[in-house]
């Protein structure tokens, strides 16, 4: 059993001070991965410089798992549980629009959700635990995790053995997250983040001229009356204290002003909490489409897929992360309770096979100007924020393993 009031053994302040002094070289690697931003499974150069650090360093570690993905292993002073540290890697597609020095060398790519700094944390954290052994018993892998972005690399990671041998006892993770201040943490029990799924649907009409409606099945009426009725779902079919939304992001028919338009194409995303709403939506949005079809004399085809559960921390290992979170973040933000986002992460499927805590680590700046949300051309961080979280996976790496005993 994992106790949040496990008495910590190591001077917190040594710590600290040894981190802080890592500063720099947080921030060098960090935009080192910033200037060259890889797409998912393409994560070589990152996945090559993640390799080359723990090879100087003497860190035992594996390479190529699903694909680009690493595993680094780190032995404590003597055996005993093993904590689990989870980092994504990839960027996103989207143009770089900061007049940095360390912007984006790659057209057309960017590291707009932070990635890299959760790279540069975990590598800080790999550095720091192999020079002080001393610190935990026990085993901890560091986990560098592929297309996160999509389309996914933790489950290839997890079907390929990352959190066995070791057998991983918890896992815990970060988001640097703009949407709080520098110096402050939200965490929360239970669902942190949405299960993400999606949908493509198809509709097939009749076209003709637009003066004669009477002899076609307008494609675009039939696509208007699906997405109105499709925010029913959540308003008259969901319970109103749970959360859900149903989102149609594209809509797209016809050529020309005077022609009935004989399909149509319309996606989506779907987002919720609650696990046990898996399939719902989908059933929901079949009825609903069918049956607007129906009356019309139009067809469909629908391509619903699920991408990932939702993100649900476990009580134990939040506690223990909130523990250590009361002793490292001395600001008056503190510790955002309840922090909840409709955006999804594929880290819910490592909390499903083992208990374990995913939190948001605040890294916006108002005074720097380092406001702007994630998926953002201009979204930058202020990097303090990478000593934080190696400060805060350091010691609950000390936690765990000293309250595992």
């Amino acid at each position: 059993m994992i106790s949040a009031l496990a008495p910590v053994s190591i001077d917190s302040s040594r710590i600290r001070t040894e981190i802080q002094s890592l500063q720099p070289q947080l921030s060098d690697w960090r935009r080192r991965l910033h200037q060259q931003p890889e797409l998912g499974f393409q994560e070589h150069l990152t996945a090559a410089l993640i390799q080359k650090k723990l090879q100087d360093w003497g860190i035992e570690h594996q390479t190529s798992i699903a694909g680009t993905g690493i595993v680094a292993l780190l032995p404590g002073q003597a055996p005993g549980p093993v904590l689990a540290i989870r980092a994504d890697m990839d960027a996103l597609p989207i143009q770089e629009e900061n007049p940095v020095p360390y912007r984006s060398q790659h057209p057309g790519r960017m590291h707009a959700c932070g990635h890299d700094g959760h790279t540069a944390i975990a590598l800080g954290t790999a550095y720091y635990l192999s020079r002080h052994p001393e610190l935990f018993t026990g085993q901890v892998k560091i986990i560098f995790q592929p297309a996160e972005e999509g389309p996914g690399g933790a489950k290839p990671m997890i079907e390929a053995g990352v959190l066995r041998q070791p057998d991983v006892d918890a896992i815990i993770g970060l988001h640097l997250w703009n949407n709080l201040p520098l110096g402050s943490i939200g965490l929360r029990e239970g669902a942190l983040m949405a299960a993400v799924e999606g949908f493509e649907l198809t509709l097939q009409g009749k076209g003709g001229h637009g003066a004669m409606p009477h002899q076609t099945v307008d494609s675009i009426l039939v696509g208007a009356q699906i997405v109105s009725a499709l925010q029913a779902i959540v308003a008259r079919n969901l319970d109103p204290l749970q959360a859900g939304v149903v989102t149609v992001g594209k809509f797209q028919a016809g050529h020309t002003h005077n022609v009935i338009a004989d399909s149509a194409q319309l996606s989506g995303t779907v987002r919720y909490f609650d696990p046990a709403l898996a399939g719902f939506f989908q059933r929901q949005m079949e009825q609903i489409i069918g049956g607007i079809c129906q009356s019309h004399g139009a067809t469909y085809s629908l391509d619903y897929r699920a991408f990932y559960p939702p993100v649900i921390n476990h009580r134990e290992v939040v506690n223990l992360v909130r523990s250590v979170a009361e002793t490292v973040i001395e600001t008056p933000a503190g510790i955002v309770p309840n922090c909840q986002t409709m955006g999804g992460e594929d880290m819910s499927f490592f909390l499903q096979a083992v208990p374990g805590c995913y939190f948001f680590l605040g890294s916006a700046n108002l005074n720097k100007g380092l406001t702007y949300p994630h998926h953002h051309p201009r979204f930058d961080f202020d990097e303090t924020a990478l000593g934080v979280g190696v400060e805060l996976f350091v010691r609950c790496v000390e936690r765990f393993c000293s309250s595992s005993q």
